[in-house]
């Protein structure tokens, strides 16, 4: 009898990746403070590491981060409040 637990396994891992990514993303875009959107993503990255997945993601999250950094470096400070 196959023993499908492995594949199970694996599936619930890189839906978790997927949603991770998805998380920094929609952080990403809607203004959410920077630190909060490098977890998300480092998070998806260490999700990968354990389900065996590094190779494949971790390019993705690279792209994502050196996105993140340029943003960060781009983005003027934020303005203060008003009095």
């Amino acid at each position: 009898m196959p023993c499908y637990a492995p594949f199970v396994k694996g599936e619930g891992a890189h839906e978790r990746v997927q949603k991770l990514l998805v998380t920094g993303d929609n952080r990403l875009k809607q203004g959410v403070d920077p630190a909060k959107v490098r977890e998300s993503y480092e998070q998806a990255l260490a999700a990968a590491r354990e389900a065996g997945l590094e190779e494949t993601i971790r390019p993705l999250v690279e792209i994502r981060l050196a996105d993140l950094e340029r943003l960060e470096r781009e983005s003027p400070p934020p303005s203060p409040p008003a009095a």
